[in-house]
């Protein structure tokens, strides 16, 4: 039996030459983008993705992962997530979006950022995290929800993870929901759902006052 590592390996990584080829083609370095941190930012932010399965509400953790919430971020403000689909899902493992349209077309993205998989969140059911390549440093636009607690993603010494930076806070039916969905190959990638699952919207909503643990 394969383990979660074998099949992050397997499933998380394939696009490490098509992303290699992407940032060479847009002039884009390997090196990742640092944005400035607030280490001190103690705002609720959460994020809300329309799907065509229904809603997921996340909320962020600026203070513990700040350059990939303001990456993210960014992201969301410009629009950048609209129809494009969860081009990967793997039930009792994870789904994948946030880099591809429904023709299995990769959108041109920003600068890789820094890896913040060290600031103590784990990989664990209904987190969000960074899609990378093989290089610990390559995230961009990709994420993914966890559909369990998969710790073999975790950071370790000497063994970069997967950078989490928030949560599901409402919406996990519909998480899993998409988990369930029937996948094929489609332009040489495995796990792609069928019938298309579009993220028709993501926006910035309103939060409360105080944070929301994440649904189980």
């Amino acid at each position: 039996m394969r383990t979660l590592l074998n099949r992050l390996g397997n499933q998380l990584l394939p696009f490490s030459m098509a992303l290699t080829i992407a940032f060479m083609a847009n002039g884009v370095t390997a090196s990742p983008e640092v944005p400035s941190e607030n280490k001190n930012k103690e705002d609720i932010v959460q994020v809300q993705m329309e799907t065509s399965k229904g809603n997921i509400v996340l909320q962020l953790d600026e203070k513990r992962a700040p350059v990939t919430v303001k990456n993210f971020l960014r992201y969301v403000d410009e629009g950048f997530y609209d129809n494009l689909i969860f081009h990967r899902v793997i039930n009792g493992f994870m789904i994948q979006g946030g880099g591809m349209d429904k023709n299995m077309t990769q959108k041109p993205t920003k600068a890789p950022i820094y890896n913040e998989s060290s600031n103590g969140l784990a990989n664990r059911r209904g987190t969000i995290a960074m899609a990378r390549t093989s290089a610990p440093h390559s995230a961009t636009s990709q994420f993914f929800i966890n559909l369990e607690d998969n710790n073999s993603l975790n950071y370790r010494t000497g063994q970069p993870g997967y950078a989490v930076f928030g949560h599901v806070v409402k919406g996990m039916d519909v998480v899993d929901a998409i988990a369930k969905v029937r996948t094929g190959r489609k332009a040489g990638h495995s796990d792609v759902p069928v019938e298309p699952v579009f993220i028709i919207k993501a926006d910035r909503v309103q939060a409360a006052d105080k944070n929301e643990p994440p649904v189980k």
